[in-house]
């Protein structure tokens, strides 16, 4: 009787290793992958975090910077998503045109200004990607709005086409 017992839990084990494998292979293959670990941190912090990863900026502390006029609004997505609409007032950078886009997009913009980037969903990791890129250029004040423009429209705040 002890044999089958531990059959029927090795043989478990197996079908669950296996499953395993096949929504982490599965997961890598998407365009938009899910992410492993959810972050739940919120919170802003206007000054640059001591250790760099609290990048994220709450709603409310983005829209009373937007309405202040006191940062600067970078949408990571693509300019084909930026024309369907945007932060009314942000600039576009998309991430996967960061390099040839960069000059334009940041000129004037000064290396201590306080910018948020933001996408849409909360997987999106352009705008994380956008926010590291634009602080190894010297910008230390950059933040992420997590699920920035689904939040945005969400909460019914100013949008521009």
């Amino acid at each position: 009787m002890s044999h089958q017992w531990f059959q029927a839990i090795w043989q478990s084990m197996a079908v669950l290793i296996i499953a395993l494998g096949i929504g982490l292979s599965v997961n890598i293959l998407r365009d938009q992958r899910l992410p492993l670990v959810p972050d739940l941190s919120t919170g802003v912090q206007i000054n640059p975090p001591s250790g760099g990863d609290n990048l994220i900026i709450a709603l409310e502390d983005a829209e009373a910077l937007y309405f202040d006029q006191q940062a600067v609004f970078l949408d990571a997505r693509s300019r084909e998503q930026y024309r369907r609409g945007h932060i009314e007032g942000a600039k576009s950078l998309p991430w996967e045109d960061f390099d040839r886009r960069f000059p334009e997009a940041m000129s004037g913009i000064p290396r201590d200004a306080i910018i948020i980037t933001y996408c849409d969903g909360e997987s999106c990791n352009l705008s994380r990607e956008l926010a590291s890129a634009l602080m190894a250029k010297g910008y230390g004040q950059v933040r992420v709005l997590v699920d920035g423009w689904k939040l945005w429209q969400q909460f019914n705040l100013p949008t521009g086409q």
